[in-house]
Order: structure tokens, then C-alpha cells, then sequence
């Protein structure tokens, strides 16, 4: 099964994305993902994330930067994220 996601560069633009992969990859970013500012940044979101990944979806975290990044951007996208205005990119829950 497939699911829409946006990326917050491309408005207007849609993707899909195989549903249960980005379902289990956006649970894991939000449960690590601060709650406030100054946030933190994609790859230590992203390294935190295999942790909570399901092993039969991401077998030794496999993928999970790309899924790391399609969740950011749709999430950003989608108002549920916010990005600090100055490098490096540092992110946290609206």
C-alpha cells in the first residue's frame, strides 16, 4: 500500500512512498525528535532513529536516511516540524 507525502521544497508536489515504511520511519524521527529549540540536527535524528525502527522493515537500519529524510520534509511540510533559520539545519517539534 502507498501513502502521499510532501516535501517542503517542492510545494504543490506529492510523492508516494510505500505506506508502512514511512508510517514506522515517522514514528521513529518523532520519538526522537526535541521538543523545542535549538533542536537538532538531521544526522543525529536520523542515527537515533535506527533504534526504533521494526528490524523486518529496516533490517540493520537500512534506508533509514532516505526515510528519515522523506519524513522530515513531509513533516516540515505539513506544519508538524520546525527549522532553525540559521546553518546547520537543526530541527524540532512545532
Amino acid at each position: 500500500m502507498k501513502t502521499e507525502v510532501r516535501n517542503v521544497l517542492q510545494p504543490g508536489k506529492t510523492y508516494r512512498v510505500d505506506a508502512a515504511k514511512h508510517a514506522a520511519a515517522e514514528a521513529a524521527f518523532l520519538a526522537v525528535l526535541p521538543e523545542a529549540p535549538p533542536g537538532a540536527t538531521p544526522d543525529t535524528i536520523i542515527a537515533g532513529m535506527k533504534a526504533h525502527l521494526p528490524r523486518d522493515l529496516f533490517p540493520g537500519g537500512e534506508k533509514a536516511g532516505w526515510w528519515g529524510k522523506c519524513v522530515q520534509l513531509d513533516l516540515e511540510a505539513r506544519g508538524l516540524v520546525r527549522r532553525g533559520a540559521k546553518p546547520p539545519v537543526r530541527l524540532w517539534k512545532a
